[in-house]
């Protein structure tokens, strides 16, 4: 099953491995993918999907340095040259829209100050192109900015199409600005954008359904990661949990979109399995950071129907082949983590394919 044909959206994707978006930081200052990004990518073309690392939409939006953008004709440009490259070898490939919110520096942004949907800091450190930093205080986006903010995003969007992916994956996940609404900590708001699971729900779906009308339904997907306390984020009562991501699936599953991904740590465990009922459409998971996926989970979890297409990270970094090496049980290279969040060649397309 796993190495079986899938639709989504208006894709016919040849296997049901999807490549995860994997913070890479190789673009530079400018934020501008260039030769080395689109080898990379082009390697894994034989992956069923590629989800682009996540991507930034405006200034305010970059988490870190190094990491790629999509608004600007530049970056446009880059991003043209990587799509085709993952094309022209049959590929298929998603850019990632995220807004970092308030996982970020004005040291990384240019100065720009950081926005999130309430002025509440994260504890701790930030890695800055000049040394580590405690986060700071982002500010806190009034009623009167959200409809500016949602359009930044849908150009991002739309600059995506424009750069030749074949859709995008809004990413709600992971402690960055959508997420940052959904979490009853990092969102204290008292307006309609806060407070009740309705109401911390409502930026993220009139964002879904902003980019639906501007793309069609069939080239986008989201991606959401409940009970991930990463970066700040305390989803920590599960009745809340329930209540907040339950109201946002049931408000965007009648747009029938490509895919909802589930990044959760007990992917077959009643909330996932639940949200994937409530979505009823194309389902994807990843089971976290905690553990690497196995060949065997992954081909499991689709065999015993809990995801129609599995997310992998490390074994795609390791394995321009996985589709091959996990079809034909072939042994595996292995990541090498000190060259993850690094610059240049190595670790990033020096990773060979099976010999044999």
């Amino acid at each position: 099953m796993l190495f079986s044909p899938l639709t989504l959206g208006e894709l016919e994707l040849p296997n049901r491995l999807v490549m995860a978006p994997l913070t890479r930081l190789r673009s530079g200052e400018e934020g501008v993918p260039g030769p080395l990004v689109a080898e990379h990518y082009r390697q894994r073309a034989s992956l069923g999907l590629i989800v682009s690392e996540g991507t930034y939409p405006s200034p305010a939006g970059r988490s870190y340095p190094g990491q790629p953008g999509i608004y600007t004709q530049e970056q446009i440009a880059g991003w043209k040259k990587v799509t085709d490259a993952v094309h022209a070898e049959g590929g298929r490939m998603f850019a990632q829209i995220m807004h970092g919110g308030r996982v970020s520096h004005p040291d990384i942004t240019g100065g720009v100050p950081l926005v999130a949907p309430s002025a509440v800091a994260i504890e701790g450190e930030v890695r800055t192109p000049s040394g580590k930093q405690p986060y700071p205080v982002p500010h806190a986006l009034t009623t009167d900015e959200l409809p500016l903010l949602i359009q930044e995003i849908v150009d991002a969007s739309v600059n995506a199409i424009e750069a030749g992916f074949d859709g995008v994956e809004l990413h709600s996940a992971n402690g960055y600005l959508l997420h940052e609404f959904l979490a009853p900590n990092s969102n204290v708001r008292n307006d309609s954008y806060g407070g009740s699971p309705e109401n911390r729900a409502r930026f993220v779906i009139e964002t879904v359904n902003a980019v639906v009308a501007a793309l069609g339904a069939n080239r986008v997907g989201i991606r959401i990661s409940p009970e991930h306390n990463v970066q700040g984020i305390a989803e920590t009562d599960p009745a809340d949990v329930r209540a907040t991501y339950e109201v946002l699936v049931d408000s965007i599953a009648p747009l029938n979109l490509a895919y909802l991904s589930i990044l959760h740590h007990e992917p077959t465990g009643e909330l996932v399995q639940d949200l994937r009922a409530r979505f009823g459409g194309t389902f994807l998971v990843n089971t976290g950071f905690g553990v690497v996926t196995t060949r065997e989970e992954a081909v499991n979890l689709v065999a015993d129907g809990h995801a129609d297409a599995v997310v992998v990270g490390r074994p795609a970094i390791a394995n321009p082949d996985l589709a091959r090496r996990w079809k034909e049980a072939l042994p595996l290279n292995e990541p090498d983590p000190s060259t993850f969040y690094a610059e240049g060649a190595e670790g990033y397309i020096d990773y060979p394919a099976y010999q044999g």
